[in-house]
């Protein structure tokens, strides 16, 4: 009796574990889901993912929404895409976001478009509702001198033929600067480019600054322009300011060899005074030597001595009326 009840809960408990065991290594719910959905994946193409590591709900979820969507997608390609670290989802999204707006996109570019590490989806999106990059003030410099800053918005959508090594947004940017800088550069007065604006934009967007970048530019807009400083009287006032000091350095070194000269020229004076100091010593000497040999009498002694006494005189009268008339003054 105890046998009959215990065979068939063991067959029951088998055939449970055995169900969960197939339910749990084959989607049979996924499976299902697909049949209802009129995708035809067979039991041994799921069991098959699983060998292979392949998430199946990441592959047939996508084909379902894909086959609803009238897209022609295989199975081994989303498969494919997904063993190759893609994000499949994102890519059926894509295509058929791309198949609404009548763009054309094949699965094999919108896979390599995401394995480049680019969102596919959002370019997509992009080239039907295009984007505005909004750049921050650029400054250039009028032939007048006057620093003129213009801030720029650029409208661009996305070129799905060339989103596969193309350039970014930042190239964008550093072209469509550099390109307004020229503008604003050639520009005769500061004037002209205040009062037409958009002959930057107009002049900008001619040189197709879009080549070899993932965007096709359709407008450039000139949001804001204004005045900056006066960089060419900043630049003459610096330039004045440097000759000034090489003018003054001159001066200086000018001063300086004239301070040199002066005290040289002080040196040889007191050198000559020297010289007339050590002639005058002389002549006492060779007064005497003549008195001794007769040259000279002693009457011609008192002479000199009265020459040389009024001389002194004279020359105390000329000072005293030198120093009363610096007194008067």
């Amino acid at each position: 009796m105890n046998e009959q009840i215990i065979m068939p809960v063991i067959l029951i408990a088998v055939i449970l574990i055995a169900v969960a065991i197939l339910f749990t290594f084959i989607p049979v719910t996924l499976w299902i889901s697909a049949l209802a959905a009129g995708v035809r994946v067979g039991i041994l193409q799921l069991v098959g993912m699983r060998l292979r590591r392949v998430v199946p709900s990441r592959v047939i979820n996508p084909l379902i929404k894909a086959h609803k969507a009238g897209l022609d997608v295989k199975t081994n390609q989303l498969e494919s895409h997904y063993l190759a670290g893609g994000n499949v989802d994102r890519v059926v999204n894509a295509l058929i976001a791309a198949h609404r707006a009548n763009i054309e996109l094949s699965f094999e570019r919108a896979a390599a478009i995401d394995l480049a590490g680019r969102d596919v989806l959002e370019a997509v999106q992009m080239s039907v509702n295009p984007e505005v990059i909004e750049t921050p003030f650029i400054a250039g410099i009028a032939m007048d001198g006057i620093e003129v800053k213009a801030k720029a918005r650029i409208t661009v959508r996305a070129n799905i033929d060339r989103l596969v090594g193309g350039a970014g947004e930042e190239t964008i940017i550093a072209r469509v600067g550099e390109g307004v800088v020229s503008t604003i550069g050639s520009s005769e007065t500061h004037a002209k480019v205040l009062e037409n604006p958009d002959m930057i934009s107009h002049t900008v967007l001619a040189k197709g600054l879009d080549a070899g970048t993932a965007f096709e530019i359709l407008s450039i807009d000139i949001a804001d322009v204004d005045i900056g400083k006066n960089i060419g009287a900043i630049l003459q006032t610096d330039q004045a300011e440097a000759d000034k000091k090489i003018a003054q350095a001159k001066a200086e070194e000018r001063r300086a060899m004239a301070v040199a000269q002066e005290q040289e020229m002080v040196a040889r004076v007191q050198e000559m005074r020297a010289k007339v100091v050590e002639a005058e010593a002389d002549v006492p000497l060779a007064l005497a030597e003549a008195l001794r040999s007769g040259k000279l009498g002693v009457m011609d002694y008192l002479n000199y001595e009265n020459i040389n006494a009024d001389t002194d005189m004279r020359d105390s009268i000329g000072k005293l009326s030198k120093e009363n008339n610096d007194e008067d003054k």
